[in-house]
């Protein structure tokens, strides 16, 4: 038999590897260079203000805010988010009054967790676009070469954010893809599992049947407990699947997701700190 060969293992970031997972789709890695790829996404009008930014003087150097500690500011943009993601990707035990019950596995919407996912990427979309701000601020205090820096992110920032959203924005339609797909398998897998355990029953009883017309009453009574035991132990399948199981899965997995989409969202940032750390 032919066997299917393994797929090679992606070496982007972890975003497009969990995606890529999720959705069971063959990615090839990209041949394109970076520069091939910035070309298909930048108009010629942002390609004009690129090109003034580089060859026009470096501006002058800003003033700075005092006293600003951009490790910090970065180190606590990132925890709020991810609490923000963890907090809100699990309902909680202790509810709060007037909290309604999260929603039961049988009745759970996608769309509620669409909507959830869709809010978390406004909230680090806003609250990173805002600490971008801040770093480029004390960038273009340091010296002439960092404030022309500073001037390339907020120009990158402009002309690829409208390609950044266009492409997070297929997060969810994954999502929910998947969503369906872990819902079905546990209904397949309980039905499975119902269909063997009363197949089995009734194996049960027809083999009790059978040893109690060929045994005395004594053994026709020792062979129905068997035959109840054995029933017992063939429902056991059953009751190893845990209903709603899949829910906690899909919640499981969109964390992963949303927390690899915020370190995706941060390489920009890394990037100005890095730059930061070298004055």
């Amino acid at each position: 038999m032919v066997q299917a060969s393994p797929r090679p293992a992606l070496s982007g970031p972890a975003l497009v590897r969990l995606l890529a997972r999720l959705a069971d789709a063959d990615v090839a890695e990209s041949r394109q260079t970076l520069s091939d790829r910035l070309s298909q996404w930048l108009g010629w009008t942002d390609a004009i203000t690129l090109s003034s930014a580089l060859s026009t003087s470096p501006p002058g150097v800003a003033a700075g805010v005092r006293g600003y500690d951009a490790e910090r500011d970065c180190a606590r943009v990132r925890h709020e988010l991810a609490q923000a993601i963890t907090a809100t990707n699990r309902p909680r035990t202790r509810r709060r009054p007037g909290d309604m019950p999260p929603p039961a596995a049988d009745t759970a919407d996608f769309a509620d967790f669409r909507q959830r996912y869709l809010s978390l990427q406004q909230e680090m979309e806003t609250a990173i676009g805002q600490l971008r701000g801040r770093l480029r601020v004390a960038l273009a205090a340091r010296s002439s070469g960092m404030a022309r820096l500073a001037t390339l992110d907020a120009i990158m920032e402009r002309v690829l954010g409208a390609r950044e959203r266009s492409l997070l924005s297929a997060v969810p339609a994954l999502l929910g893809t998947r969503f369906g797909r872990l819902r079905e398998a546990e209904r397949q897998a309980l039905a499975d599992a119902e269909s063997a355990a009363a197949a089995a029953a009734a194996a049960a009883a027809a083999a009790a049947a059978a040893a109690a017309a060929a045994a005395t009453a004594a053994d026709a009574a020792d062979a129905a407990d068997a035959a109840d035991n054995g029933t017992v132990a063939d429902a056991a399948p059953v009751a190893a699947i845990v209903p709603g199981a899949w829910l906690d899965t899909f919640r499981d997995e969109m964390q992963s997701i949303l927390l690899a989409e915020l370190e995706v969202r941060f390489q920009t940032v890394e990037g100005l700190l890095a730059a930061l750390r070298t004055c």
